[in-house]
Parts: structure tokens; sequence; C-alpha cells
């Protein structure tokens, strides 16, 4: 049956290719509970900075019928098979075909740490290189209210306020230092930025930034509410390495909670790095436990064109 598999370029801007290539991952989401394409990657497709790509297979009732979908371009790989044809050998087939392709080093991340993903990875000489813990919150409004106002308020004269316009510039290079070793938060231009505020979901008053007595933006807390989830997001949180350690983090998550909580909100999620112990120590000093795990892989080729295996 895998010897039938076709990847094709779908026009995204035609809506029966747009309904095929998103009805994948729409599947994937029912059975696994967790998007396999994550919000950069799907920005990227939209916008045209990676290209979408569509695995089909022949159905007498169907003529060809949408059964994998993936998203690659700018060094990244994000690849999900609709679970009905799981087990089958269509992801290997469809990642060897866009393996093909590719040239140089490639991550790609495994949403959910699927058993499938770490099959395919180690077939394909991907190494894991990365964990991204994510995590839950129950009792937003406890957390808030026993954290009292002297809690929430950071130290050396910063103050916490919401973000203003004419703060994208120094935003985006903030984000781009704090997140240098994590390219899919730390390229962000200002353009993404105001592509995320023009989101149905983005408030203004759910970005919190916090200045210091000159000023300055040194650390931020976007927070998200979307309408129709019960839950909400700790979606961007950073502080400036110069302020680390002086109780700016802390005051600010826990007045992004403060906000989620005024927001109706009455659990949250939140995104840390697997290898950052303080942070993980700190969400789990308020109540935050782990939901799920996303691990990222990288194919390393060396300068001969064989993979690498460290």
């Amino acid at each position: 049956m895998s010897d039938s598999l076709r990847l094709s370029v779908p026009d995204l801007a035609d809506p029966n290719e747009s309904t095929g290539f998103f009805r994948v991952a729409d599947a994937a989401i029912d059975v696994d509970g967790y998007d396999p394409f994550n919000e950069q990657a799907r920005l990227d497709v939209q916008s045209g900075r990676r290209t979408p790509i569509v695995a089909t297979v022949w159905s007498e009732a169907e003529h060809t019928r949408p059964i994998g979908a993936a998203i690659v371009g700018r060094g990244e790989l994000d690849l999900v098979i609709d679970p009905l044809f799981r087990g089958k050998g269509y992801g290997s087939v469809a990642l060897r075909g866009l393996l093909a392709t590719a040239r140089g080093n490639l991550t790609a991340w495994s949403h959910g740490d699927h058993p499938a993903a770490r099959v395919l990875a180690d077939h394909h000489g991907f190494l894991p290189v990365r964990r991204l813990l994510q995590l839950r919150s129950g009792v937003l409004k406890s957390v808030a209210d026993g954290a009292g106002a002297s809690g929430t308020r950071p130290h050396d004269g910063v103050t916490i306020g919401p973000f203003r316009h004419g703060d994208e510039a120094e935003w985006v290079e903030l984000n781009a230092r704090i997140f240098e070793s994590y390219p899919e938060q730390g390229r962000l231009t200002v353009d993404d930025l105001r592509a995320r505020q023009a989101e149905p979901w983005y408030e203004a008053g759910d970005f919190l930034v916090a200045r210091d007595a000159h000023g300055r933006i040194v650390g931020y807390d976007w927070v998200k509410a979307e309408p129709d989830a019960a839950d909400g997001e700790i979606y961007v949180l950073g502080v400036d390495p110069v302020h680390a350690g002086k109780g700016t983090g802390k005051a600010l998550l826990l007045a992004g909670l403060e906000r989620l909580a005024q927001r109706g909100r009455t659990t949250a999620t939140v995104s840390v790095e697997g290898d950052d112990p303080s942070a993980v120590r700190l969400y789990h000093q308020l109540g935050f436990t782990e939901h799920t795990v996303d691990v990222q892989y990288r194919r390393r080729i060396d300068a001969d064109g064989a993979f690498s295996t460290h």
C-alpha cells in the first residue's frame, strides 16, 4: 500500500486543497489531543515562508485522499499522518521522500513525544536534542490571591504594565537576545509580532511588560485567553538576562496568572524548556504539573554528506 503514496505541494489558496491539508492535522488533534503543527509552523506556511506538502493515496471512493501533511523549509520539518492510516508504513515512505530533497542540518518536532516519531527519528538518523515540557496548573485565582500585593511587585524600581504602541522594535530586540538559542521564538520580527496582534484572540491587556526606572523593557509575560478555550496560556515569558535572579520573572508570571484569572480562566498551560531547572522549579512551586512533552530531533550532516551521530 505504501508504494501508492504521492507527495505534492498543495495550493493553500484553493479552499479544497487547503481543507484537505489541514484536515489531516485536525484528525490528529482529535485522536492525539494536541496539534502536530505548532503556531509558528502554521504562520510560516500561511505566509509562504515554509512549504506545505500533502501526502495522498488512491482511494476508489475519493480518488486521491490526503493521508499525511508536512511543513518544510528554513531547516525545519513537521510531519503528521492521519491516525486512520498509521501503522501501514506511510510515515516512513513520506519521510524518506521529504528527506530526499532536504539538505544540511534539519530539525523536527514530535509533539507529545509520539512513540512512532521516536522510531522514525532513529531510523532516519535524527537524535533528540531538546525537550519542551507542557505544564498545566489549576486554581489560578488562589495562586494570584495567595501571592499578595508584595508577591507581584518586582525589585529595583521595575514596574509592570501593558505593552504600548511604539514598543515593537524594542520588544523584538529584547526577545531576540532572550531566545537567542531558540530560533522559532528568537527570530520573530516586527511584522511577526504585528501578525500575532492581528489574531482574533489578541487582547492588548494580556501583553504585560516590565520596565526599569528609565522606562526600558526588561521583561514581558504575554498571556493568551482564546474565546473558545477552557485553559488560559502563558504564551511567552522572558526576562532580560541582566535582570535574571532579581524576582522580575516571578513577578511577571504572577501578574500574568492574575490577568488570566480576571479573564475568567481557572487553569493555565505553559511551555518550558526541560533543561531549565530554575524555571521548572518555579512553575512547580506555583502548582503546575507536567501534562505532556514535546521532543525536538536534529539530523546532523557531516562535511562529506554522511549522517553524524553526535
